[in-house]
């Protein structure tokens, strides 16, 4: 009987010592192979575009594009494609993003060496993958809203609005984010103004310190 073709696996994450590590897992299994790398969200859709991946294993704090957003354009382009969340951050909010975000698991770095494989094999035969933690925040974020006759809460912020946060907190201008966006620097003063109501903030260092511990960027 022929074994079936590996698993071709495009691997994104701004560290190479993580890549390095995540792909000596993953290339140590029969079944799965790395094909590709990328340094970030944006590398990670172009090279999405021109090789044959069936599997996207994706960081969430990275520059240029976040894991999030890339895997948001990734499911709305590529819906055959399966998507993995791998990240050092055990954080609620994220994991229920990544969900809605199209990613059929989410796992934690700290546990990678014992988690990722399975996931891997759990996303391609259509199966969702989620660490104990996120179970938990699962079952306690459904019983709390079932009490409170609540439904899931819709993202907070739009998609243009993270891209926005997250170029604010790693120090740009105005006028270098609107360049890097393409956009105005009245539409990004618009988008600043926006988040700063929605999330109940008052400056820029106040955005910059929500973008960390919503692990936009790294501290």
């Amino acid at each position: 009987m022929v074994a079936p073709d590996p698993t071709r696996i495009l691997l994104a994450d701004d560290h190479a010592l993580v890549r390095r590590g995540v792909r000596l897992i993953l290339d140590s299994e029969p079944d799965l192979t790395v094909v590709a790398e990328a340094s970030d969200g944006k590398e990670a859709l172009d090279l999405a575009r021109s090789a044959d991946v069936d599997l996207a294993i994706l960081d969430i704090a990275m520059p240029r594009m976040t894991g999030l957003q890339a895997a948001r354009e990734l499911s709305s382009r590529h819906p055959d494609l399966r998507i993995l969340m791998l990240t050092m951050y055990d954080n609620e909010q994220y994991f229920f993003q990544a969900l809605k975000a199209g990613a059929a698991g989410y796992v934690l770095k700290s546990v990678a060496d014992r988690d990722l494989v399975e996931a891997c094999r759990a996303a391609m035969r259509g199966e969702p993958f989620l660490y104990p933690g996120a179970v938990n925040a699962l079952i306690r974020n459904y019983l709390d809203r079932a009490r409170l006759g609540q439904a899931i809460p819709e993202q907070i912020l739009t998609a243009r609005e993270e891209e926005v946060l997250k170029l604010v907190a790693e120090g740009n201008s105005s006028k270098e984010i609107a360049q890097t966006l393409f956009i105005s620097i009245k539409t990004v003063e618009r988008h600043r103004a926006n988040m700063l109501q929605k999330l109940g903030l008052r400056d820029r260092l106040e955005l910059t310190r929500y973008a960390i511990r919503a692990g936009l960027i790294e501290p």
